[in-house]
Formats: structure tokens, sequence, C-alpha cells
């Protein structure tokens, strides 16, 4: 009887190489090598069988985003005075930038043919990403910074478990930056799942930055502050603010 094969086999894809010089950084064709791995499949509805164990989930962590843009220098420099990303590797086209001590976490690339979207609202997509500060002080510094180079939030909203400020990069994707309003992943996910507050307005409550600034910068209570957002007593002057959705 022959023995078994392993799981885990080589292969190889050809990636054309029309597509590869649209991103004008690669010259020929590339040759990528990965592995795969050969999983028996059940029919829907089909249980596990008696004896055999069913295969935990490795769960992994969240590394990068990347963009389609067709402003990928405008795009660096926007990031990188945001959320302090400098490039990894950047060339005329495609950028890989890190905050951290990762090798990139927002990529940018930019093939040619990308055009702007007029009807964005109201396509399905990816809405936002977030970026978390390790205290309400830092997010609120992190707001005087930005908004004295001229880059204000587009809204801003107390979602209970997060202050967050939105902001619309150079192609109208919105960033939050936040911070954890209860300093604690596990508190603050429990609050979630078990608020009645929450279940009621899952949203959030609009405020304005500026005056929840200056409150904070005049002394007032983070804990007293957080309850006076998210029952309204910084909203905003004027029409509701833009959400980037279909009203």
């Amino acid at each position: 009887m022959p023995a078994p094969r392993p799981c885990i086999e080589r292969y190889h894809i050809s990636i054309d190489p029309a597509l590869l010089s649209s991103f004008r950084a690669y010259p020929a064709a590339l040759t990528l090598p990965y592995r795969a791995c050969r999983l028996r499949t059940r029919p829907p509805g089909r249980t596990v069988p008696p004896g055999e164990k069913r295969m935990d989930i490795i769960k992994p962590a969240f590394h990068h985003v990347t963009f389609k843009t067709s402003r990928p220098a405008e795009m660096v420099a926007w990031y990188g005075r945001v959320i302090g990303a400098t490039p990894t590797f950047q060339d005329e086209s495609n950028a890989w930038t890190t905050n951290d001590a990762a090798n990139h976490r927002v990529a940018f690339v930019s093939p040619r043919g990308l055009s702007d979207d007029p009807d964005k609202r109201s396509h399905n997509g990816m809405h936002h990403s977030a970026f978390e500060y390790g205290s309400f002080g830092d997010l609120m510094a992190s707001y005087a910074r930005l908004r004295d180079e001229g880059i204000l939030p587009a809204f801003c909203l107390d979602h209970g478990l997060t202050v967050s400020l939105y902001y619309r990069d150079p192609e109208s994707n919105f960033v939050e930056l936040q911070c954890d309003s209860f300093g604690d992943w596990e508190r603050s996910t429990e609050w979630m799942r078990t608020s009645a507050d929450f279940k009621t307005n899952p949203i959030g409550t609009f405020f304005d930055p500026e005056r929840v600034y200056q409150a904070h910068m005049a002394g007032v209570n983070f804990d007293v502050l957080h309850v006076g957002m998210r029952k309204g007593d910084y909203a905003p002057a004027g029409p509701p603010p833009d959400l980037g959705m279909p009203v």
C-alpha cells in the first residue's frame, strides 16, 4: 500500500506580466511560490463523525490594510501626518507604511486606470479603518495637533465603549481615531454585550470636539465628560454631520 501523500504540496502561480506592469514596479512576470493544504470538505449540513476531532480555529491577528489610490504621494503624506506612518518602502507608484514595529500597516498601490467613485456613499465597501490611543488625553492631544495643522474631524461620536473622531483621507475614506472609554478591552467588551444603553444607541452620540477639548483642558474629569458626551451635552451645532452613507 503506497504511503499517504503529505497534506502540504507546492504550487506556483504565474502572474500576468500586463497586470504587474500596470503597477510600474516590476519589469517582468513574477512566479510566487506558496503552500496550500488539501483539506477534506464535507457537504453542507454534514457533522463531524464520532471520534474525529474538529479542527480548532487558529486566530490570526489583523496586520494591515491596502488602498488602491490614484494619489499615492498625497495619501502617504496624509497618513504620515495623522497616524505617524512612515514608508518602509516606497517607489513612484506604491508604498508600504507603518507606525509601529510591523513591516507595514497601511499600504498604497497605484495601478493605471483608477478613478474616483462619484457614488461611493451608495456602494458596498469598507466604511473606515480605526486606530486606538492608550488614553483620552492622547486622543485630545492628537486632535489639537491635527487641528493646528488644518486637519479637522468630519464628525465625532461617543460610542459608549469608545470616544471616536472620524477624519476623511484625501480620497474620502474615513479614518477613526479612538480611545477605549474603560481603558480595558475586557470591560468595554462586557459593557458592549450587556449594556441597555448600547442596545438602545449602538451608533453613538455626536459631539463637538473643540468643546470637549476645551473642557478637558479646563480640568473636567473624563468620567464626567463621557457621561455628558453620551447624553448630548456637547452636541455640535447645525445639521447632523455627513457619515458618508446613503441618507
